[in-house]
């Protein structure tokens, strides 16, 4: 490499995601999750090595079993492995579509439509750049795909980073355990995928997830 290219400022333009997770019962009533520390993660991910899909996809419900348990919530010690917290917040993955759906979006070299759909589930896998969709979508009991509401916010600069949120009105029960943001109603191009130790909802509760994309300038 020439010395004019190592002292040029290699400059980027990455996209950083987190997702907001917050419940609530049919009274408003915040609901607490649990937020895994390092060791709280390193364990839930040796847990889901064993068990790769400890939620039955049929009732969205924790298989019956010890191990299932444990690949379902991972190990829950407050301090020792993570804390109860009134909203979770967790940093996202960009799948490799999703980043050329975002290419396509910038200069419109695509037929890529507008990523404005929030999907959530009950798949384990951890989630890798080459996902396309959800491990095991929802689509029962209040917890279908459905467009979120769309906005913009100043993070670091005015305006750069987008927002999407989607209040899930649940009217039955499920364990989910991933989340995603999708261009369409039905399929569609997934843009980003996330998992995490299991979160109960019950009839009348109302799940907020929120995703936030921050354009960053880097060097």
């Amino acid at each position: 490499m020439s010395l004019i290219k190592l002292l040029l400022p290699k400059a980027k333009f990455p996209m950083k995601e987190n997702v907001h997770y917050r419940l609530t019962d049919g009274e408003g009533n915040v609901k607490l999750l649990f937020s895994e520390n390092m060791l709280g993660r390193f364990l839930l991910r040796e847990f889901r090595k064993i068990v790769k899909q400890p939620i039955d996809p049929v009732t969205s419900q924790v298989k019956p079993g010890l191990f299932n348990h444990l690949a379902a919530y991972g190990v829950r010690v407050p301090f020792l492995t993570g804390s109860w917290v009134d909203e979770l917040v967790i940093s996202n993955l960009i799948t490799n579509t999703g980043m050329a759906g975002v290419a396509s979006r910038i200069n419109g070299h695509g037929s890529e439509a507008a990523f404005t759909y929030i999907a959530i589930g009950t798949g384990a896998t951890a989630a890798a750049a080459a996902d396309s969709a959800l491990q095991a979508e929802t689509t029962t009991n209040g917890g279908a795909r459905a467009a979120g509401t769309v906005g913009r916010e100043t993070t670091a600069q005015t305006n750069d980073t987008a927002n999407l949120v989607k209040t899930f009105a649940i009217t039955g029960s499920l364990a989910i355990t991933e989340s995603g943001v999708l261009n369409a109603a039905s399929v569609g191009i997934l843009l980003n995928r996330q998992v995490f130790s299991a979160v109960n909802l019950v009839n009348t509760d109302n799940f907020q997830v929120t995703h936030k994309f921050q354009v960053a300038q880097g060097a």
